[in-house]
């Protein structure tokens, strides 16, 4: 069985994949279909950009396809990134970009303040179902950034309870417990209810 991540951020594909394995499934990506474009994320919400986006590549591959939509929403700044997380420091922005203007919107802000959360909104659509599951992951921003693993963010979301950002984590601790994983573990079990359509 086939399934298409729709997704051209590889870092974000791979993780996917990874939690995918072990399925008896055909994981492929946007790389596999170089013709097929995105629609805009002009979305309200992570739901709504996720749905978009599956819907767009199951109409392009007739493929059963799975689309995230994910960010990171900073209590302290009114749940800014959100949904604009990806291009926070503009379309072209490098992660770091990004990374960079969130620490200095929130220079001075006490550690305590700092509350924040990675959201993932993960949306299914086939020929006949159309889901969205849900996960996030809580933490705080820390003041700089630390690590060499992960993508987006993760260098400078810090979960308290480990003392380390997440790109301080391994792959696998990442996939352990990440908002991704979260999401991803609840369509696996909607899946068990019945095969890809």
């Amino acid at each position: 069985m086939k399934l298409v991540i729709a997704t051209k951020n590889r870092g974000k594909a791979r993780e996917l994949g990874d939690l995918l394995k072990g399925l008896d499934i055909d994981v492929l990506s946007l790389a596999d279909f170089s013709s097929v474009k995105l629609p805009p994320e002009d979305g309200k919400t992570f739901r709504e950009n996720a749905l978009k986006k599956a819907r767009a590549v199951f109409e392009a591959t007739g493929l059963p396809s799975l689309a995230d939509d994910s960010g990171l929403v900073v209590d302290a700044l009114d749940g800014r990134p959100g949904i604009f997380s990806a291009r926070y420091a503009g379309e072209d922005a490098t992660d770091e970009d990004n990374y960079r203007k969130l620490l200095g919107e929130l220079e001075g802000v006490a550690t305590e303040k700092r509350a924040a959360r990675f959201v993932c909104a993960l949306a299914y659509k086939d020929k006949v179902r159309e889901e969205v599951f849900e996960g996030e992951l809580k933490g705080r921003i820390a003041e700089t950034p630390r690590g060499g693993n992960g993508f987006g963010y993760d260098p400078v979301f810090e979960i308290e309870r480990l003392k380390r950002t997440v790109a301080e984590l391994s792959p696998a601790e990442k996939n352990a417990i990440s908002h991704r994983a979260e999401a991803l573990k609840r369509f696996k079990t909607w899946l068990a209810m019945g095969p890809l359509g």
